[in-house]
């Protein structure tokens, strides 16, 4: 047990690369303003008292595209079950959407505040009479421009942390403080750096990717057992994604939904080539439903006084089996309680996992210099048609 909030169990070979204590004691100890986010040192730019007024508006829409929604997406998929307001998330193009007539607290949020994507969605949705809120770096931007249209209020992006790491700073505190969760419990960093399973485990875990990775092993597959981490999955997706792949170098992450996949996806898992790597991710349900007793039939009389839980639990189980069998490499998370402090958890041992991952590989983190290229052709042709 990691905290009292999830759990791990680590790849097989629990061999540590020493470097990496290293790395991490470093990481722990730097100015590092992602690492800052972390901490409940962190200092806002805006404040409690100044966001009171926001938090009355029971219809919120957040445009932003990757890193910029992504967070606030897991945070309210993650912890529905504590939130009683209705969040629209612009995060694409073409989405088609129709809202009913109603007055909308708007949340436009681009780190450059020149992302095309959220441009044109606040172009097609947002309007004057809204309360329109723009979160972007503090220099001249299209959006801070459009903000002036729109009499929209400015809360400023730390300049220092990129999108797909800003969950715990301003991009996704604001949205979970207006879905009304405390974000102070999200900050887990100074208790969980003190908490020498949870530094052994990131080490153990890290160790055993580089090995895979020496292997050939570059596919990442994440068996999801529960539907309300599916966002969640896709922040860690994004987030390994655009911070490793680089110069020839990456992990390519992929989602799969379970127990749906064992009838699709499972057997290539189990028998097709061996490049891939597994983590399963589950949580604990208080609130499983039990199956209808006067349906059983004989034949399937172990089902009597079963509930989904237990048939969950057992296609997990069962599925580690094989893989141990097959001598497969994977490793599981968990979570026992869906609350801000898990999922603050999760946050920050994932970010602090791909940094590691990237200072071993010797890959800049921070970066996504290929992404750019796509931003510059798309303006060249749209400024030649």
């Amino acid at each position: 047990m990691l905290t009292k909030n999830f759990s791990s169990e680590n790849f097989a070979n629990k061999k540590a690369n020493l470097k990496l204590k290293k790395y991490l004691k470093e990481l722990i100890f730097s100015k590092n303003e992602i690492i800052n986010s972390l901490s409940k040192s962190y200092k806002y730019s805006y404040t409690k008292k100044s966001i009171q007024k926001l938090k009355k508006y029971k219809d919120v829409r957040i445009f932003g595209m990757g890193g910029s929604s992504l967070g606030a997406m897991a945070i309210y998929d993650f912890l529905s079950h504590k939130i009683n307001k209705n969040f629209y998330f612009l995060a694409n193009l073409n989405q088609k959407l129709k809202f009913p007539k109603k007055k909308y607290l708007n949340l436009i949020i681009s780190k450059s505040g020149n992302t095309l994507e959220t441009i044109v969605n606040s172009n097609l949705y947002v309007k004057k009479n809204d309360r329109n809120i723009l979160v972007s770096d503090n220099k001249e931007s299209i959006l801070r421009e459009m903000s002036m249209k729109l009499k929209a209020d400015i809360i400023d992006h730390n300049n220092f942390i990129g999108g797909r790491y800003s969950v715990l700073s301003e991009v996704g505190m604001l949205p979970a403080e207006l879905m009304g969760l405390d974000s102070s419990k999200f900050k887990k960093f100074d208790n969980l750096v003190a908490n020498r399973k949870f530094l052994n485990s990131l080490i153990i875990n890290v160790s055993n990717i580089l090995e895979l990775i020496k292997r050939k092993k570059f596919n990442s597959v994440i068996l999801n057992y529960d539907e309300t981490a599916d966002n969640f999955l896709k922040w860690y997706q994004q987030l390994i994604a655009e911070s490793l792949g680089k110069k020839g170098n990456g992990i390519f992450p992929i989602i799969s939904n379970m127990p749906k996949d064992n009838h699709s996806l499972m057997q290539l898992y189990l028998d097709g080539q061996k490049n891939n790597f597994y983590t399963f991710f589950y949580t604990k349900d208080q609130n499983y439903q039990k199956l209808n007793q006067d349906m059983i039939p004989g034949s399937l009389k172990f089902l009597k006084k079963k509930d989904l839980g237990n048939v969950l639990r057992s296609k997990i189980l069962a599925t580690k089996k094989v893989f141990k069998k097959k001598k497969m490499p994977f490793r599981s998370f968990y979570i026992k309680s869906k609350n801000e402090e898990s999922l603050g958890e999760l946050f920050t041992y994932f970010i602090l996992e791909t940094i590691l991952l990237a200072k071993a590989l010797k890959i800049n983190p921070y970066d996504q210099p290929a992404v750019e290229l796509i931003k510059i052709e798309t303006k060249k042709i749209l400024k030649s048609t």
